[in-house]
């Protein structure tokens, strides 16, 4: 390994290593796609691939990597190049290439420096980007989006291409140890640890006056990321996709920015990543890559799963690389009616075996398991005075946790179910007597019964009508007094009342009442009313009168 390294620094000049050691040589983030080289110069990539820019697997003895949008080149030890992946313009035909001390690439076109200082370049050049066939001295390029850049011998800068944000304007910058161009804008690392940048702005990209100490610096689409000598990071610009993203990371020696995303590379040579994963551009976790250190830190791997249940949210589940000694937090999450209970498996080094949150300490390759329990709840069921639970009866039933059980209620003779009250929130229908409740917790339950209603019928025969509380068909609960008006018709009179009339006050009284105990047919009887004979009552006057004038003459004699 010490020798494979050792070649590829002897392959650069002097002022080259200086630069490839500065930049992000290692690992390369492009539009969609992340590219990182192994300690034993192969080259590992995931991310987009619709253009076959991760096809890398049969590279070796690669000791630099750079990405354009949607193409991938890299360097090989003896300064020849190969590339892959998008070619629409040109940007891959790199095969004729010799004697390359850095490569480079922007979004469509790829840029070549020389061990001479001389620059050659390919793919799209409709602003101008590739014509640099005059440029001389150079110690480094750098390729935007329609853009190229070059660091001259004596710290000044030269730039061609597109400039309609002003991304070309860098002809004042002096003391420049690395120049990164993004999409639209050109980041300059200044001698002392300042950092310089121009072009366009809209998403606060170039908001970097205030930053010091930084030792690299790498530019996306729209955003610009620094590294700190103390292995920290800083980033400004669009961060819709949380692509700045970085105030936590430690212990970083280079960082790449693609078109959404941030990725850094840690001194033990594991990976870390954020922003933008749509495409798995950030799923590196199980990466472990060169840092071009005889004596990296140590480096292990972290492989986690779940049993049914549950999953672990955090770092995720599948393999991680961690380094030497790095604290690793876990957090698994139990599904509903599942609790989580313990890890299992290597679980030495984890902090607290029975906590959900916690944390592992990476002295080793491990393989843990975070292990969930179904949980189990009691429904207690009960029913007032008037009726009963038949199923699943009354008294404490256990259940697991989202079971449907059904719940039955039977009323007795008199009785009607009402509604079942406590913990209804999971019943389906509380107010149906045959219903069901789901089990996502202890419930207890009643089943609410009250005495029937009954049915007042109410008629009448010819010759009138019942006009309180009318004719037909009445609900009253037990006991209620109802009164009863019954109403003859001109030329009949009302007899009485007949039918269920045990319970009426006075059977033979037009205007009564009647208590509801059960229930009752009754009918209101009405009969025409005697006529008057007047014939007979003028024959008996005058028969009267008669007998009254015989009697008054017989009186006077």
């Amino acid at each position: 390994m010490k020798s494979r390294k050792l070649i590829l620094k002897v392959l650069l000049s002097v002022a080259l290593i200086i630069m490839v050691l500065n930049l992000s040589c290692t690992i390369a983030a492009g539009g969609r796609h992340t590219v990182g080289i192994r300690p034993d110069g192969t080259v590992v990539a995931t991310g987009n691939n619709d253009d076959g820019q991760c096809n890398v697997d049969g590279w070796t003895d690669i000791g630099h990597v750079a990405t354009g949008f949607s193409h991938t080149v890299g360097l090989e030890e003896g300064g020849t190049v190969v590339a892959t992946g998008n070619n629409d313009d040109g940007q891959c035909n790199v095969g004729g290439w010799t004697d390359i001390g850095l490569v480079v690439a922007g979004d469509w076109h790829t840029v070549g420096l020389r061990n001479d200082g001389s620059v050659v370049a390919t793919g799209k050049s409709d602003q101008g980007q590739c014509d640099i066939l005059g440029w001389a001295d150079i110690q480094q390029v750098v390729a935007g989006g329609a853009h190229t850049v070059g660091l001259e011998s004596g710290g000044t800068m030269v730039a061609t291409g597109r400039n309609n944000e002003g991304q070309c304007n860098v002809g004042g910058w002096t003391d420049i140890a690395l120049v990164i161009a993004g999409y639209a804008h050109t980041v300059g690392l200044k001698d002392d640890g300042h950092v310089v940048a121009t072009g366009n702005n809209d998403e606060g990209q170039c908001n970097v006056d205030g930053w010091t100490n930084i030792q690299q610096v790498a530019a996306g689409r729209a955003h610009t990321v620094g590294l700190r000598e103390d292995g920290t990071v800083v980033a400004t610009g669009r961060n819709n996709e949380g692509q700045c993203k970085v105030s936590g990371w430690t212990n970083i020696v280079q960082v790449a920015a693609g078109g959404w995303h941030t990725v850094g590379l840690k001194d033990c040579g594991t990976v870390v990543a954020t922003g933008n994963n749509d495409d798995g551009q950030c799923d590196v976790g199980g990466w472990i890559l060169e840092t071009l250190s005889d004596e990296p830190p140590g480096s292990y791997h972290l492989t986690i799963s779940s049993a049914a249940g549950g999953l672990v949210t955090a770092p995720g589940e599948g393999t991680f690389a961690y380094c030497e000694s790095e604290v690793v937090n876990l957090v698994a999450e139990a599904d509903t009616c599942y609790e989580f209970i313990e890890w299992t498996g290597d679980v030495g080094t984890i902090a607290d075996a029975y906590a959900a949150s916690t944390d592992i300490t990476m002295d080793g390759d491990y393989f843990i398991t975070a292990n969930f329990v179904l949980l189990s709840y009691n429904l207690t069921t009960d029913s007032i005075a008037g009726g009963s639970v038949t199923t699943p009866g009354e008294g404490t039933f256990p259940y697991d946790c989202g079971t449907v059980v059904d719940l039955v209620a039977e009323a007795e003779e008199g009785y009607r179910f009402v509604n079942w009250t406590g913990d209804i929130a999971t019943i389906a229908d509380v107010e149906d007597a045959t219903t069901a409740i789901t089990m996502n917790d202890n419930y207890s339950v009643t089943a609410n019964f009250e005495e029937k209603p009954f049915d007042l019928t109410i008629s009448s025969t010819a010759g009138g009508t019942v006009t309180a509380p009318g004719e037909g068909t009445f609900t009253y609960d037990q006991g209620t007094g109802v009164n009863l008006v019954a109403e003859a018709e001109e030329g009949y009179r009302f007899v009485n009342w007949t039918g269920d009339v045990d319970a009426i006050a006075h059977v033979d009284a037009a205007s009564t009442n009647i208590t509801m105990n059960s229930g009752y047919a009754i009918t209101a009887n009405f009969e025409e009313k005697p006529s008057i004979n007047w014939p007979l009552i003028g024959g008996i006057i005058g028969a009267v009168v008669v007998v009254g004038l015989v009697i008054f003459f017989v009186r006077r004699r």
